[in-house]
């Protein structure tokens, strides 16, 4: 009887003390959580970066603010990344705003690709579409065409052709800007093709819901309003038997109070009891979406999950990354979420190269031609130069044979997020966190302009993201901040299962009177 008390005692701290600061931390993570589920209804919302910690400032064009950039004439050149896209000269000094047509909305401003045609047509691939660019009117004016997918990662030319890209089709029309006539194309499966996905990319979308299409991720909206709810109704638990208490001792009325309490410790347990297999999985699975957790599962692959958004008919939903058309070998080079691929036309089947750089599990970044046989391959495990018929990958920095593990560890000694190239092919990489440096060579690049600075700003959904992942505290605690989420996720996990346990405890005992 003795240990039974102290066991149920045990689980009343377990589940008492830890839920009263977990319950805090929750809210902003279901509220944040419910922002990431809905990026377009949210495209719009943007903050300010004055008002964020430091580490949010731009400095030296850091933060991804550029990914590349597009020659249109001897002193013209178009710059483009997450501060959207600007007109520049040949030396980079003078910028003007070139974002006019794009919804409002520095989400609705994120530029993956720039190309500028034989035929003087320019054309953008964004986050919400694909657009063309009218001279006449000076603005940006979308595309429109049959895909669900508005997440547009490419566009390149093939003679009289423009090839455009999102995240799981090609489209390929005649050149004729605004009034292009695209074909849609789904790509064959590849040589040797099984139906697997990445076990982060699983575990990544049953945290989110979106295995299930947009109902999974209505689902996982309730759960994150009904995690507030128990937060809330824990707290009120918490702290009103004492507030009642203390009423009674100044013969107050209570009556209000007491029904609050009651009916908050009714659902609390319902609700708790009801939904205990989601409230499980869903910290869990988050726990393994960053690291150190994330490096267990970066690399390895599972089967389609049947029945689920991810076993696509489609082989390459949500897979494409980035395409380039091989002028000396006459080949498209396909970079997929699992390496690079060549094809010999848009209808052909796409065959794994033997050899295959390192890219992080984060994605490529960079994708140029160097010189004939040679390409420049850059994500956040570094900047490369890699030949498909060669075994042998050098690192672009050094100059050196490039040494490690080529199975895309998320981090190298540089996060290339872009590449940046003037009218005399001197390069600059775009370090992540350390911004603009030039590559052998001596040329500055100079700072970002306050005009730039004023019109980038964050958005919502970035903010949500950084606050969900906790890189928003790493201005508080450093590199420590890694241990949040795994810490946050244990001990959620703890207060979750012990209330459980008690509530089945007290079932039984009910029951039994």
């Amino acid at each position: 009887m003795r240990a039974r008390k102290n066991k149920i005692k045990r689980l009343k701290k377990y589940h008492k003390w830890p839920s009263l600061i977990i319950s805090f931390i929750l809210i902003y993570y279901a509220i944040t959580g419910l922002l990431m589920n809905h990026r377009s209804l949210i495209s719009e919302a943007e903050i300010s970066r004055s008002v964020l910690p430091k580490d949010y400032h731009y400095k030296n064009w850091n933060l991804a603010a550029l990914k590349g950039n597009q020659v249109i004439s001897e002193d013209s050149i178009l710059i483009f990344g997450n501060i959207g896209v600007w007109l520049t000269d040949s030396l980079f000094k003078e910028f003007t705003d070139f974002n006019s047509g794009f919804p409002k909305g520095i989400d609705n401003r994120k530029i993956y690709d720039i190309h500028f045609t034989n035929k003087n047509n320019l054309y953008a691939a964004t986050l919400f579409g694909l657009f063309n660019f009218n001279f006449e009117l000076n603005e940006w004016h979308k595309i429109q065409l049959d895909t669900d997918i508005e997440r547009f990662v490419a566009v390149i030319s093939k003679g009289d052709s423009i090839i455009a890209m999102n995240r799981s089709y090609v489209f390929k029309g005649l050149d004729e800007g605004l009034n292009t006539k695209f074909e849609k194309i789904q790509l064959k499966a590849p040589v040797n093709y099984e139906n697997k996905v990445g076990l982060f990319k699983t575990v990544w979308q049953i945290h989110s819901g979106e295995v299930f299409g947009l109902p999974g991720k209505l689902f996982i909206d309730l759960i994150g309003l009904l995690i507030v709810i128990l937060s809330i109704t824990g707290n009120i638990y918490f702290f009103f038997p004492k507030l009642l208490k203390r009423r009674k001792r100044k013969d107050k009325n209570i009556s209000v109070i007491a029904k609050t309490n009651k009916l908050s410790l009714k659902w609390h347990n319902k609700i708790g009891a009801w939904f205990i297999v989601f409230l499980v999985i869903t910290p869990l699975t988050g726990m393994f979406l960053r690291p150190p957790l994330l490096l267990t599962i970066a690399s390895a692959d599972i089967p389609a999950i049947k029945f689920t958004h991810l076993n696509q008919a489609n082989p390459w939903y949500d897979d494409l990354r980035d395409i380039l058309y091989d002028t000396e070998k006459n080949v498209f080079v396909l970079a997929g979420y699992k390496g690079l691929y060549e094809l010999k036309t848009l209808n052909s089947t796409p065959r794994l190269f033997h050899s295959q750089p390192p890219i992080s599990v984060m994605g490529i970044n960079v994708f140029e031609k160097y010189d004939n046989n040679t390409f420049i391959i850059g994500s956040f495990s570094g900047l490369f130069l890699w030949s498909p018929q060669s075994s042998i990958v050098y690192d672009f920095i050094s100059g050196k044979p490039y040494q490690g593990s080529r199975s895309g560890q998320p981090f190298g000694s540089y996060s290339i997020s872009g590449l940046i190239s003037d009218h005399s092919k001197n390069k600059f990489i775009v370090d992540y966190s350390k911004g603009i440096i030039p590559v052998n060579h001596s040329i500055s690049f100079p700072e970002m302009p306050t005009k730039i600075l004023e019109n980038a700003p964050m958005s919502l959904w970035n903010l949500s993201l950084e606050v969900h992942t906790a890189r928003i505290f790493h201005f508080l605690i450093g590199g420590f901040y890694i241990l949040l989420i795994p810490i946050i996720g244990i001990v959620t996990l703890i207060v979750v299962m012990s209330g459980y346990l008690l509530w089945r405890r007290k079932k039984k005992r009910s029951n039994k009177i």
